[in-house]
Parts: structure tokens; sequence; C-alpha cells
């Protein structure tokens, strides 16, 4: 079993339960970006950063029975529902990493919503950009979910909080 993938398990055993795909992209990227240490390469998509690599540890994951997926149906679209198995509880047991990771940071960012991890995944590609600028760049690129600036403000003042270390009441 591969470094990358144990830390996946390790990331569902800290938050019991991640429910969406985009979240669970947003979130290792949002780690990532933190300096945890998850290297999945990302590129600019449709919600913003997306690990095609990411996906494919997931399955990979799925179909060895260490993780569940659990689809459902809501509102006008699918939902995935993601959490350690029995055996991938038992896997992480015998064969787990010391603790690479804070569950800290991943319970807070599991508390978020999905449409405000992707606005903070975003602002963190295209953090090089001055603030007007990137205000703008939002506008362009995340044109249907109009984000507002007080979101995209809120976001910046997420993040720095996150980069501060602090994930209580975030």
């Amino acid at each position: 079993m591969l470094k990358e993938h144990t830390k996946l398990l390790q990331v569902l055993a800290e938050t019991e339960e991640i429910i969406g795909r985009k979240k669970l992209q947003k979130m290792v990227y949002v780690a990532q970006k933190l300096r945890f240490p998850f290297y999945e390469k990302y590129e600019f998509h449709f919600y913003g950063p997306y690990s095609e690599e990411l996906t494919l540890q997931m399955e990979e994951l799925h179909n060895l029975g260490l993780i569940s997926e659990t689809k459902e149906r809501k509102g006008g679209y699918e939902q995935y529902r993601y959490a350690l198995t029995r055996d991938g509880d038992d896997f992480l047991k015998q064969y787990g990493l010391e603790s690479v990771l804070t569950g800290e940071v991943m319970m807070c960012l599991n508390q978020q919503s999905s449409r405000f991890l992707e606005l903070v995944a975003t602002v963190l590609y295209f953090e090089e950009l001055q603030e007007t600028l990137l205000v703008e760049k939002i506008g362009q690129v995340k044109k249907k979910q109009r984000y507002q600036e007080n979101e995209i403000a809120d976001a910046l003042a997420f993040i720095a909080k996150l980069k501060q270390g602090s994930y209580q009441n975030s």
C-alpha cells in the first residue's frame, strides 16, 4: 500500500466521514497548500483545483474495501459519502503512518460547506495575485457561483487563520 493512500485513510479516520467528492478534493488541496504532506498533482477545473490522482487513489481504496463510497440522490444531483471501513481501520492500525496530519485542520475543513471550500481552494490556487486582481479573477473563473466580495473576504480571513494554525471556530 502506498504512503499517499494511507494518508487518505488517515483523513477519513480523523473526520469519520466526508460528504462529497468536491469537498474531499478541496480539503486535500487546502491541506497541501498549508504544507501538509500531500503530493497529488492538481489542475484547475470547473469546480476549482482538481486532482485526477486523488480520484484514482480513492477508487483504489474503495476497490480494496478499505473505504466505503455511498452514492445518494440529493436534489438534482448525486452526492458521495466516504468513510473508513472496518478493514480500512484494521489496515491503519497495522500499517498506519506516524500521524503526519492533524485531525484539527481536517475536522475544521470538513465542517465547511463545499461551496466555501471551492472558493477557499480557488483563492489559494491564485494566491500569488494581488487582492484586487484576485477578486477580479474569481469573478472570471467562478462566474456561475456569483461569489460576493464579502465571501471572498471571508475566504481570505479563513485562510489567514489556517496559516496561523487556528483551526478552532474558523
